[in-house]
């Protein structure tokens, strides 16, 4: 796992004195993400709720020479979130790229079973809490040369399924957000886009299919050339889904 995150050979380090801010980075894709961005060269601002695990992802990064910035936060703080937005401008200026990769997916079952709990906290965390992302850091995107957000989507937003109601809904809702915001934006240097990883092996697919082979999926860490492509300053996609292979 250690040599999954190095930058790949002749390509030198691409994200290399860029700013990235990642939410859910303890674990999955999220974790990849941010180990590979900062094998880029970039300075991480790794958000998730688990202060272990993200000390633990610190001294990672460290020890292959990479820069990391803690932020231990539940994303349903929304108030907090503000806060980070100016802490980053206090300490920045700037943002370059930001990652909303955290989400939750709730409880599967029949949508008219579901416990209203279950439904506000899929919607708090994958709808909006990035939109709060959006609008504290939208300034400071625009701050930098080359902003740059990417946001993951699911194919369960592609086609209604039976028993994922809330996840499959708030992506829906993610994806008509992004693109939104996207639309608002094209003409200044931010460029806004979704990614849609597919099968990967993670803990929520996990969650969601049990009974499946996790041997069978691919690993995070093969999903973060998209990233990359899409962080880089030079990349001009703009409003797009890309699907990770």
């Amino acid at each position: 796992m250690a040599g999954a995150a190095k930058s790949p050979s002749g390509e030198g380090r691409r994200l290399k004195g860029r700013i990235a801010f990642v939410t859910g980075a303890s674990r999955g894709i999220g974790r990849a993400v941010a180990r590979r961005f900062a094998a880029e060269g970039a300075h991480v601002v790794l958000l998730a709720r688990t202060q272990g695990a993200l000390e633990e992802l610190d001294d990672e990064i460290g020890k292959t020479g990479g820069q990391a910035t803690l932020v231990p936060l539940d994303l349903t703080d929304f108030d907090r979130i503000d806060r980070v937005g100016a802490a980053l401008f206090e300490r920045f200026k700037r943002l370059d790229v930001l990652v909303g990769n955290a989400g939750v997916l709730g409880t599967m079952g029949p949508v008219a079973h579901m416990d209203p709990a279950v439904w506000s906290q899929v919607m708090a965390v994958n709808v909006t809490a990035n939109w709060r992302l959006i609008r504290s850091f939208d300034p400071l995107l625009r701050a930098s040369d080359a902003g740059r957000a990417i946001f993951v989507t699911s194919g369960a937003a592609r086609r209604p399924r039976a028993y994922w109601g809330a996840y499959a809904v708030s992506k829906v809702a993610l994806e008509m957000l992004v693109g939104t915001y996207a639309a608002e934006v094209t003409k200044t240097n931010v460029r806004v886009n979704l990614v849609d990883p597919g099968a990967t092996r993670t803990a929520m697919r996990a969650e969601a299919y049990p009974g499946e082979d996790p041997l069978s999926l691919k690993d995070p860490d093969s999903l973060t050339d998209v990233f990359v492509a899409l962080a880089e300053p030079a990349c001009d996609r703009h409003g797009e889904l890309v699907a990770a292979p």
